[in-house]
């Protein structure tokens, strides 16, 4: 009898001759499920997983798989493909350690779908995906592992922060090293330019202090000029003074002369020329009595020769006290006196110039 087979179309048949059966070519979503499974070093554990299948459509796998599953539920299909898929996930669960299941879950799915793929193969079945769903185990094995590892990474952490901090440490100290050097530098550089600027303020301090003194000299030498000046114009005036003064005596004993000639001399003569005239007799008393106007004339001369020394010692006093003031009170004496000076000065100089 020949056997057809129609993927998604349609065919004529026979009524109550041909035998219509139908498969789905849909995909089956399977979930195997491993309780309490031991592995390699005796743990038991409990894995859950998720399987992709389909029929194959290959003519050749096709008709394979119409052989085992025609007249077969989908939940038939289903059964017979998961209980393949989790006695192969049970045999490789015995072969791996509980590292290898946990840490690598991808390695562990394509280990079985490659171990279980040619079984389900020669169903006409193909594995589309497998992946693990869950790992755990009731005896706290993945849990000390985890904790274990956590404390691992707990550790690896505390050490990572150490070395930040470490890390941190040392930059933070050549940060500081570098502020360190940058503020030496700094305070390096104000120094050198403080120690610029006091030379050279030294340097103009010793300038104007050398003007300054040159100034000061240079009044000094001045004043001293001016002091000198004012001196021989004070000494001119003392000598026109003085000769002003020898001429007022010389007038005044040229007056006493004159005085003396018209009230003694020429009266003595009278007198003398009227007693030789008179009597002969009267000689001797005319002779005593000019003998007596002799030693009053003398007398007086005597005096005025006195008074003319008193004079000049009177002189000479006042000269002393004027160089005693002149050393007392310096140049504001010497001005004072060259301005009282001035108007005789001007006062003589105008009689000169009469």
């Amino acid at each position: 009898m020949k056997k057809r087979t129609i993927v998604g179309g349609y065919a004529f048949t026979w009524w109550f001759v041909t035998d219509v059966q139908r498969l789905s070519l849909e995909v089956m979503t399977l979930n195997p499920v491993c309780e309490s499974v031991e592995t390699a070093q005796g743990v038991p554990l409990t894995v859950t997983g998720v399987a992709q299948c389909k029929i194959m459509k290959a003519d050749e796998l096709l008709h394979t798989a119409s052989e085992q599953f025609l007249g077969k539920s989908a939940y038939e299909i289903k059964t017979t493909i998961l209980s393949t898929l989790e006695g192969h996930l049970r045999a490789i669960l015995g072969t791996l350690s509980v590292e290898e299941i946990y840490k690598d879950r991808d390695q562990f799915a394509t280990l079985v779908r490659e171990v279980a793929a040619p079984d389900v193969g020669r169903m006409g079945i193909e594995i589309l995906s497998f992946t693990i769903k869950d790992v755990y185990d009731n005896v706290q094995y993945l849990a000390s592992l985890g904790k274990a590892q956590t404390a691992v990474v707990k550790r690896d952490a505390d050490v990572g922060v150490a070395e930040a901090n470490r890390d941190a440490g040392i930059r933070e100290a050549e940060c500081e090293k570098a502020a360190m050097d940058i503020k030496y530098n700094t305070d390096t550089k104000i120094e050198d330019n403080a120690r610029l600027f006091q030379l050279q303020k030294a340097n103009f301090d010793q300038e104007v202090n050398t003007a300054k003194a040159e100034a000061q000299l240079a009044y000094e030498l001045q004043a001293a000029k001016i002091r000198q000046r004012i001196r021989n114009e004070e000494i001119q005036i003392e000598v026109v003074e003085r000769r002003k003064q020898i001429e007022v005596e010389e007038q005044e004993v040229r007056r006493k002369e004159h005085e003396l000639h018209s009230t003694v001399r020429l009266p003595a003569e009278a007198e003398h020329y009227k007693i030789g005239r008179v009597a002969e007799g009267k000689r001797t008393q005319t002779v005593n009595a000019a003998k007596a106007e002799a030693e009053r004339i003398r007398l007086i001369g005597v005096a005025e020769a006195q008074a003319l020394e008193a004079v000049g010692v009177s002189e000479a006093e006042r000269m002393q006290m004027k160089a005693v003031v002149y050393k007392k009170y310096g140049e504001a004496a010497i001005l004072n006196i060259a301005l009282n000076a001035l108007p005789k000065v001007r006062g003589l100089l105008l009689q000169g110039s009469c």
